[in-house]
């Protein structure tokens, strides 16, 4: 399969630079799988697509302040790190840059104690492929409070914009520190929304997916199937497993609100074909294109996402490559926000 095929021209206009004020304000493009049937409408018309018994499944990872600016302890030349994930201790991967000349027993230095010492070292202990490095880091005090002090949001690199408030790149939901992206889906939900939702009869339950590399990795292979898929990691606990596991038991929709609450249940539907569903975690790197037969996803909330990447490919395996693709076209006609800070997609 051509990787080719999931490609569309994007004017650059319509990549959203900032979040709306108000998260629920966003657009919806609704996609009837069944039809091909495609309304167009605001995000709080969910509260009328979705069905009392549905469950609605969000991803409470929190994104972490993962990048890092500092210089070279040798020659101050400057350095960014964006920490993936947390590999043992004070160990880290992170996409390093420069990469070329970041060389294993490299030292870096950030921020400064006042004293004219830096606040945290690092130390390159490791190379790994597309720019990643492991990185031992060497600090006094709590790395998570240096991290709030010294990192910045790792916003995607289509955004060009500052973000005002750090809070707006998480969701209202996040709880479990972890991530180097947000499971933008969920953005658009307020608390007041999801209390909503829930007087309604929609049942909410919770996985947890670190999102890491393989948000930032392009589409490097010619066709979808040689592509492979960074490993992330995912949590699924004993209270929500029950609540999944009723609702397939019973023939409720589960619906996912992201690729990322998508990638998790149809992990957790593969460790459990035929058993109910359990407690679990572990690492993913699931990747699903047209062809797949989802287990647990019967509906799914999204953004609309970049050219021949493997969140479209997600979304067309789905509700199918031509009605995806007729759904962008229109979405690019009426002039959608697109990306992380734009409108959202419910595909039914």
């Amino acid at each position: 399969m051509n990787v080719d095929w999931f490609d569309f021209e994007l004017p650059e206009e319509l990549i959203a630079q900032t979040p709306l004020a108000d998260r629920t304000s966003s657009r919806l493009l609704s996609l009837n799988r069944a039809s091909g049937k495609i309304s167009h409408g605001g995000f709080t018309d969910l509260a009328e697509l979705l069905q009392e018994g549905d469950v609605l499944v969000l991803n409470n990872t929190r994104v972490i302040p993962a990048r890092l600016m500092g210089v070279k302890s040798d020659t101050g030349a400057k350095v960014e790190l964006l920490l993936l994930k947390r590999l043992e201790g004070d160990t880290w991967e992170a996409l390093a840059k420069p990469a070329k000349r970041l060389k294993t027993g490299t030292v870096i230095h950030f921020g400064d104690d006042g004293s004219g010492k830096p606040l945290m070292k690092a130390e390159i202990i490791a190379e790994g492929d597309m720019g990643s490095r492991h990185i031992l880091f060497r600090y006094e005090g709590i790395f998570q409070e240096l991290l709030d002090r010294l990192g910045e949001m790792p916003l995607p690199p289509y955004i060009k914009e500052t973000l005002a408030e750090r809070e707006r790149y998480q969701t209202v939901y996040s709880r479990h520190e972890g991530s180097a992206a947000a499971p933008t889906a969920g953005l658009h939900f307020t608390e007041a929304f999801l209390d909503n939702l829930q007087k309604r009869g929609i049942q909410l339950a919770y996985v947890t997916l670190h999102v890491g590399l393989g948000t930032f990795r392009p589409m490097s292979a010619e066709t979808v199937e040689e592509h492979e898929m960074h490993a992330e990691y995912y949590e699924l606990d004993e209270e929500n497993a029950a609540i999944l596991e009723v609702a397939r038991r019973e023939g409720r929709r589960i619906v996912a609100v992201g690729t990322t609450s998508a990638r998790t249940l149809e992990t957790v539907a593969s460790r459990f074909p035929d058993t109910p569903l359990e407690a679990c975690s572990g690492w993913t790197s699931i990747f699903i294109y047209p062809g797949y037969t989802f287990k647990l996803v019967n509906a799914l909330v999204t953004n609309f996402h970049l050219p021949k990447s493997t969140l479209v490919m997600l979304v067309s395996a789905l509700a199918g490559r031509d009605a995806v693709m007729k759904a962008y076209s229109e979405a690019i006609q009426r002039q959608y926000r697109f990306f992380s800070f734009g409108d959202a997609m419910f595909i039914y």
